[in-house]
């Protein structure tokens, strides 16, 4: 995995000394925003008026996969960066064996590369991974994203200027100033930590939209031109399988998914919680190591084992799930914890590593988690998304959830709002902002006219959750990991899987009243029984009573010595919130964000308006 950045611009003269060591200097400037991403290897290109910078954590082709990396076919030269994996290679290099190409590395970069050399963009929608990349290509600039989204890609624009970056950060590395309008606001307070897709946040900022890629050019006049195509969309149609050929497909897509993305130079691991999701990877990755050792990892907090309270989201803890399974497996099993300070000490770096207000301590301590893993391990599998694709969360059951006109995991929208100045809130308009966005959301989706009423609001939570609430942990997940230099994969987000399950009636996704019963079922042969039907529950959190103290004075403390939070939060309120006792089992967005992640979330809003001088 790695970082990728660029531009393609005409502001400056690159045939004027000043102008070109400008541009390299911008370009090495991006180049070192990145380098956590890829602390290995780093190098540029720099040619006519386009720029890359590549920064590599190797994985695959530990010598051969230096980036920059250009390559001719037919007397056509084309250079390009990548930020991914690809896990079809050996299908896409056999279909290249007809022609007259010269493969020299054993990575999946040249790969890509001659496949667009030889095919074209036709190519993208065949590339199987997860990945982002950019393709200079005859005063040709294109870049492109995977199929679900699972690697990031922004970029700024204007007349005379094209910049992209894996992060935020190197965009304003170029030089672009950070800005927010009210749209800022409302994403971050209406909808926050989940964003519009396509909405970067910052003003100008833009995201590459899952499944398209950008073709930059330039006119007459030297004006940057962009279209914006789209290679693969997420489509409704009727499923015809009857349920034991939807097991058994199921069964082989998930299956080929973990194998496939078990292909690495380096030795892999995985994270382990004890549910059904992170079990099942760990399980068949087990199976396929050819006799070595699994190393695996969960993650809890100091004090769980006396301070935790159960509740209609988190039912249980992890731990005893986890002995079952580790033992089950027979893994090299590391139990990692983090305390108050740990958790602490990293909500201020998941805003780094995010470039803006996140998870709160739902980031922070999965911040923490990735760097312990990443000094023993660079490559990790887990078992995020399979709730959003499979049906597992309580909003696709709880009839009170699924009937909401707006997105479930995040309804009440005074909770949300409640800790800032009315005059501020009332300006920005948040709640038809956010009605416009579920509304725009839910409009995008296909709807079959044989479904019922009942099975359509399923297949629209469904949407809903693949585009928003998934990319959400998608995203967290990305630059938890990659903050680190480890790179996490995510094998139930394999677009193959999606375009499958998302057609599944929910009669199958809940067969005999059975959440996840697809997964279960292939569960089966990889699984005990406890681990197998244990009830559903999330990520684990602190419930230490002196972690939310602690939040509560640095909150204050922020306030008092911030002025730009002054201006949008209500003290009095904020007061009366710290004092207040906070309710664990009714969240703010999710299931794990209550009371003191709010607290945290206002400490990070803060922190973000003082580094970005918003």
């Amino acid at each position: 995995m790695c970082g990728i950045a660029g531009f393609y611009q005409f502001k400056h003269d690159v045939f004027k000394d000043y102008s070109h060591n400008l541009l390299v200097k911008k370009l090495q400037n991006m180049k070192y925003s990145l380098k956590h991403r890829g602390p290995n290897d780093d190098d540029m290109f720099l040619e006519g008026f386009c720029g890359l910078a590549h920064t590599r954590l190797s994985i695959r082709d530990i010598k051969g996969g230096h980036q920059p990396m250009t390559r001719r076919f037919n007397g056509h030269r084309a250079t390009i960066v990548y930020n991914g994996e690809l896990y079809n290679s050996k299908e896409l290099k056999f279909k290249l064996s007809s022609y007259d190409v010269d493969i020299r590395t054993t990575g999946d970069t040249e790969i890509i590369l001659y496949c667009y050399l030889v095919f074209g963009p036709k190519i993208f929608k065949e590339l199987n991974g997860i990945f982002a990349f950019a393709i200079y290509d005859n005063n040709k600039l294109i870049i492109v994203r995977d199929h679900i989204g699972v690697k990031p890609l922004y970029y700024y624009t204007c007349d005379n200027q094209f910049v992209f970056a894996s992060e935020i950060k190197g965009i304003f590395a170029y030089g672009i100033k950070p800005s927010l309008n009210n749209d800022s606001w409302c994403e971050i307070i209406g909808l926050g930590p989940a964003h519009t897709l396509g909405n970067g946040v910052f003003s100008s900022i833009k995201e590459v939209l899952p499944g398209h890629y950008l073709t930059i050019t330039m006119d007459s006049d030297k004006k940057i031109l962009y279209s914006d195509d789209c290679y693969w969309k997420l489509k409704s149609k009727i499923h015809s399988d009857d349920y034991a050929t939807t097991v058994s497909h199921c069964n082989y897509l998930i299956t080929d998914s973990i194998k496939r993305q078990m292909v690495s130079d380096i030795p892999i691991c995985t994270f382990l919680s004890g549910g059904l999701d992170s079990s099942l990877v760990s399980s068949v990755v087990n199976r396929n190591l050819d006799g070595k050792k699994l190393n695996t990892y969960s993650f809890d907090f100091v004090g769980n084992d006396k301070n935790f309270k159960s509740n209609s989201f988190q039912v249980s803890r992890d731990r005893p799930y986890v002995d079952i399974m580790k033992d089950f497996l027979g893994s090299n099993h590391t139990y990692l914890e983090c305390n108050n300070e740990n958790q602490i000490n990293c909500l201020f770096k998941a805003v780094d590593a995010r470039d803006m207000p996140c998870m709160a301590d739902v980031e922070s301590s999965m911040l923490y988690f990735c760097k312990l893993v990443s000094e023993k391990c660079r490559v990790t599998l887990t078992g995020e998304c399979a709730d959003e694709i499979f049906g597992g969360y309580p909003w696709f059951h709880r009839s009170d959830m699924l009937n909401q006109c707006t997105f479930p995991w995040s309804y009440d929208m005074y909770a949300r709002t409640y800790l800032f100045k009315d005059d501020f809130i009332n300006h920005l308009n948040i709640e038809e902002y956010v009605q416009n966005a579920y509304e725009t959301s839910v409009n995008e989706c296909e709807y079959l006219p044989e479904e019922n009423a009942t099975e359509t609001k399923r297949r629209k939570i469904c949407w809903l959750n693949v585009r928003w609430f998934m990319m959400t942990l998608l995203t967290r997940m990305d630059r938890c990991s990659m903050y680190s230099g480890l790179e996490a994969r995510v094998p139930f987000a394999d677009y193959r899987i999606l375009e499958y399950v998302f057609n599944i009636p929910w009669t199958f996704k809940c067969y005999n009243n059975q959440p996840k019963s697809l997964l279960v079922e292939c569960g089966k042969d990889y699984l005990p029984n406890s681990i197998l039907y244990r009830k559903k529950t999330p990520y684990p959190k602190t419930y230490d009573p002196l972690y939310e103290k602690i939040l509560g004075e640095m909150v204050l403390d922020e306030y008092n010595s911030n002025a730009s939070l002054r201006n949008i939060v209500d003290r009095t309120k904020l007061e009366k919130f710290i004092n207040s006792p906070k309710d664990y089992g009714k969240p703010w967005y999710g299931q794990l964000m209550a009371g003191p992640q709010m607290l945290a979330y206002i400490l990070q809003i803060g922190y973000w308006m003082r580094k970005y001088n918003l």
